[in-house]
């Protein structure tokens, strides 16, 4: 989530953040809370609802009373994720525990199934593409329309994938095994042997994956690899 709520303004942050403590809150009740009027919390939910961080709540009556439910609001997914998550820590205790706890080889044997699952998913936007082709399309491979990830080509005809952003960078640079995914994923797209240049683990501020065109790999039987194996 590129916008944090620090951002926010604090009536905005406010309302946010008395949504998340006590569930959804009608209009009334955020202004009693947060000590400003109705207008005043009107304006900005109206504002939140509309940027798609917070929404309607009309299905259940939440004072108790008869009659019609209070319109009250609750966070949307969006607006939950303005929340610290802590979703690198588990993964990287997931793939601890593969590599310590099962026998040797199942570490591998997870990160080649997911190997071949992207290499599945990706495959059919490669048919009938040149090289340069093939890699402008993997440019999406973290996100769609990925702004920070661009193809470089240089007078030698040297080509490389750019990443500035890595969504994944906290596990990254934990555990930078699992980059061998994404190595092993564009080897297999491509049809080339592909490293990594630069990287995020050794301060570059990117990872840059050089296609090493003199080196043709066979896609049927090319399979999941260690980085730098």
């Amino acid at each position: 989530m590129e916008r944090a709520l620090e951002t926010f303004s604090n009536l905005r942050r406010g309302i946010v953040l008395a949504i998340k403590q006590h569930g959804p809150l009608a209009i009334e009740q955020l202004a009693s809370r947060l000590g400003v009027t109705y207008e005043a919390v009107r304006q900005q939910v109206r504002q939140l609802v509309g940027e798609g961080w917070i929404a309607r709540d009309e299905n259940l009556n939440r004072d108790g009373k008869p009659g019609r439910p209070r319109r009250a609001f609750l966070l949307t997914a969006e607006g939950d994720h303005l929340f610290a998550k802590r979703y690198s820590d588990l993964t990287v205790e997931i793939v601890d525990t593969v590599a310590t706890e099962l026998e040797p080889t199942a570490l591998k044997t997870v990160l080649t199934a997911l190997t071949e699952a992207r290499v599945k998913r990706w495959q059919p936007a490669m048919e009938g593409k040149t090289l340069p082709q093939r890699l402008e399309a993997l440019r999406e491979i973290y996100q769609e329309d990925d702004p920070y990830t661009v193809v470089e080509s240089s007078e030698d005809g040297t080509l490389r994938l750019v990443e500035r952003n890595c969504p994944f960078l906290d596990v990254a640079r934990r555990r930078p095994a699992l980059c061998s995914v994404t190595v092993s994923t564009l080897t297999r797209l491509l049809g080339y042997r592909v490293q990594r240049d630069q990287t995020f683990q050794n301060g570059d501020g990117c990872c840059a994956f050089r296609v090493l065109t003199d080196q043709p790999i066979d896609q049927a039987t090319t399979t999941f690899t260690w980085e730098n194996a």
